[in-house]
């Protein structure tokens, strides 16, 4: 265990890409393939990537544990193929309250998320959103 969550920061895919979290940049998107976040059942994993900047993760299909930890800390999730689409470190556009990403003048409309996950994002997760609202989302106003 670490002695400070924010040393967090250094280890996204650490194994897998050492230069990972010293190249992200705030707002960077995620593609990834299948089943992305199996076996992090924690919510640390998700908090690494949030914590060097991770704006989205678009994958095929997420690990539900891994999707609801991203979810309680804001992290937008998409699913969709984009592994063959996209390369690493190509500049794009994406809108979250849409699902619209350019990549080299091509549109990729993702599905668009509905309201209720646009409001969490926008609050930084489901703590945050319940602190400011006093419900979580979708039990009303």
């Amino acid at each position: 265990m670490l002695k400070d969550d924010s040393e967090l920061r250094k280890y996204p895919f650490v194994e897998a890409r050492p230069e990972f979290a010293s190249t992200v940049q705030p707002g960077d998107l995620l593609v990834a393939g299948p089943n992305f976040g199996c076996g992090s059942s924690r919510e640390y994993a998700p908090l690494a990537l949030r914590m060097v900047g991770v704006g989205a993760i678009i994958a095929p299909l997420f690990a539900r544990i891994f999707y609801r930890n991203a979810l309680n800390l804001g992290i937008p999730c998409f699913e969709a193929d984009l592994t063959g689409g996209l390369h690493d470190g190509q500049n794009v556009d994406f809108d979250l309250t849409s699902g619209q990403l350019v990549a080299d003048g091509q549109t990729i409309q993702l599905p668009p998320p509905p309201a209720f996950l646009q409001e969490v994002w926008a609050a930084g997760g489901i703590v945050p959103f319940y602190k400011a609202h006093g419900r979580f989302p979708g039990q009303g106003a």
